[in-house]
């Protein structure tokens, strides 16, 4: 839920109008997004290299994956692998959009912990995917727009855990 959301909730169900504070926090929201639109389309721009290179991290560090009796061997498991990392890199940037985690947790994240138990994916190693896609994205944009972009990563990483 966004800031401006969470504001007027709060107030209706106070019957009050928006105090300065709430006010204040709904221009900083505002002000800073065209900042929050530029790290979303700098990460939709680049998802291909992002999800590829973060993949290619991950079976470099975790050869099990991909190895006989992993959970992405073979070409089309592989392409599943990868197609999980950009789901959550496209939920990354609803994240970064809305100025907040919920359309993360209320999108993608309901379920995963027990769907990749059941289907016997290790979960450390799809958190290790996201980890690497943070830095691909990391190295393509600011440091602060790294920063801001990284909490949503984050909180990915901390849903699947």
């Amino acid at each position: 839920m966004s800031i401006v959301t969470k504001s007027i909730v709060n107030a209706d169900a106070e019957a009050r109008y928006l105090s300065p504070g709430e006010l204040d926090g709904i221009k900083g929201f505002v002000t800073s997004g065209e900042k929050r639109l530029r790290i979303a389309q700098v990460l939709t721009d680049n998802r291909d290299r992002i999800v590829k290179q973060a993949g290619d991290q991950l079976f470099q560090k975790r050869p099990d994956v991909v190895s006989p009796g992993g959970n992405a061997y073979g070409q089309e498991m592989t392409a599943t692998c990868l197609r999980d990392l950009d789901y959550y890199l496209r939920l990354v940037t609803y994240g970064v959009v809305a100025g907040d985690a919920t359309p993360i947790e209320e999108i993608g994240l309901v379920g995963v912990r027990e769907m990749y138990k059941s289907l016997g994916t290790p979960i450390d190693a799809v958190a290790a995917g996201v980890n690497g896609m943070k830095s691909v994205a990391a190295s393509l944009l600011s440091a602060e727009d790294a920063a801001e972009a990284g909490s949503y990563f984050d909180a990915v990483v901390g849903g699947l855990q």
